[in-house]
């Protein structure tokens, strides 16, 4: 369920007073959604050595940091879910660095967007987000063979239109937020999306049980 708006500006404006349970309150708020960006963009190959829940409990620590520096901001100053997500992409990003090191250079490892670099979600991660949530095939050969088809449509979208569905579509931020964090017009980001989800829809609408659900 997302937050309240009423109370997520009530608890907002306690928070800016120096109410330091507010803005843990605001966190908790929005964890589940930073949980569900963390694990789309978190890299595979730290499946099983980094959890989600440890990159958030580190970014809360660096909100808790930073929260009076965001307070200050006047000019420019980003919607406060946006200020989080950018927040905990900036751990996950510090995550990918300690353990995989070198190895992050691997192109693909991460998206240059308006307000910072964050770990890119992967078709490989989107395929199995997809797949995980909308096909009942049960036998592995046959699933396999899906999450490549879903992999080459993803991998031949523009990587600034598969960006915009990634936040659009997996991260459910609305068209303004994903303006805003990519630092495109509204009107652009919107033409993206539907650009985007078009393609997708084209091919995969030869895979049973998945266009229809998109």
């Amino acid at each position: 369920m997302a937050p309240n708006p009423s109370e997520t500006g009530d608890l907002l404006a306690q928070a800016h007073a120096g109410d330091e349970k507010a803005l843990a309150d605001l966190f908790a708020r929005y964890r589940e959604r930073l949980k569900r960006m963390i694990r789309l963009r978190l890299d595979r190959r730290l499946s099983g050595r980094v959890d989600a829940s440890d990159v958030l409990q580190d970014a809360y620590v660096e909100v808790h940091k930073r929260f009076a520096e965001y307070r200050e901001q006047r000019q420019d100053r980003l919607p406060f879910y946006l200020w989080l997500r950018l927040v905990t992409g900036q751990k996950l990003t510090d995550v990918h660095r300690h353990h995989l090191g070198t190895k992050m250079r691997d192109a693909g490892q991460e998206v240059s967007l308006y307000r910072g670099a964050l770990p890119q979600a992967t078709s490989i991660s989107l395929a199995a987000h997809l797949l995980g949530k909308m096909t009942t095939a049960t036998q592995a050969a046959v699933r396999a063979e899906h999450k490549l088809l879903v992999q080459e449509a993803l991998n031949s979208m523009d990587p600034l239109d598969r960006e915009v569905l990634v936040l659009r579509h997996f991260e459910q931020l609305s068209n303004d937020e994903t303006a805003l964090s990519l630092g495109i017009k509204k009107s652009a980001a919107s033409q993206r999306y539907m650009r985007a989800l078009k393609r997708l829809k084209e091919i995969l609408s030869s895979i049973p049980g998945l266009k229809d659900n998109l």
